[in-house]
Parts: C-alpha cells; structure tokens; sequence
C-alpha cells in the first residue's frame, strides 16, 4: 500500500515540494556556512518525494544519546533554519495540505503535508527512519 501511496503522493503534488526542498538546499550550499542545512534539505527533500513507509524522528530518540544537533546547538540552528527558509517551506506544505483536503481521496496526502509541515519548522537534530526501525527505537507518533 506505501508503494502506491508513495506513486500517487510523487504525482500530486509531493514532487513539487521535494523540489522545494532541493531548492532550499541548493540556496543553502551556495552560502556555505549553510551546509548543514543544506545537507538535511537534501534528506528531507527526498522524505517528500517518497514519505509513506518512513518517518521522521529526533536522532536522541533512535540512538538514545545526545549529538551537536540534538542540544543547543541545534536548538540555535532550527531558529536560524525557522527564519529564512522554515517558514516558506512549512507555508508550501500547508497550501499544498489545503489543495488536498477539497478531496476525498487527498486526505491521507493533506495529512502527510501538514506532517512535513511540522519537519520543516525545526528539521535539525531529526532523521528519516523506516517505520518498523522507529517502532524498535520506541517511537510512538504518527
């Protein structure tokens, strides 16, 4: 079922938004101090081309420790994220959530935007997991 969910999510509408995350990642590389963001652009950005069957997860819940993105230092770099490019992202998700939502058919699609809408908020200190190796790490989300 994620298969065809993952064809029908590519074809309406989660191309475009992965490309919007690919475009974000691109703006950040050119900066250079924006390479981290850029990295995790290029992770999530292929999360939106293809989400069912994954999830998104803080990295402290699945390896139980902290890391420079899990602390502080992440908390600094998802404000920074939030300010230039968060917001437009997140904004693009919820339009595109929106769009989904006049269908029947689109509610399970609009749901997985406002779910990437989310991510884009804050994605530093998170990773994308399959869902049966977030369900071993404990995770209990949707």
């Amino acid at each position: 079922m994620g298969f065809i969910g993952n064809i029908l999510w590519f074809v309406f509408g989660g191309f475009v938004m992965g490309l919007g995350w690919w475009l974000a990642g691109l703006l950040a590389f050119i900066t250079i101090v924006g390479i981290p963001w850029a990295k995790a652009c290029f992770v999530i950005g292929q999360f939106a081309f293809l989400p069912f069957g994954k999830v998104a997860i803080s990295r402290k819940n699945l390896t139980k420790q902290d890391d420079i993105g899990t602390g502080v230092l992440g908390s600094l770099g998802n404000i920074i994220w939030f300010i230039f490019a968060g917001v437009w992202l997140a904004i693009g998700h919820l339009l595109s959530a929106l769009l989904c939502f006049v269908t029947i058919i689109g509610i399970p699609f609009g749901i997985q935007h406002l779910k990437l809408a989310s991510l884009a908020l804050a994605p530093i200190g998170k990773t994308i997991v399959d869902k049966e190796v977030a369900e071993a790490a404990g995770y209990s989300g949707i």
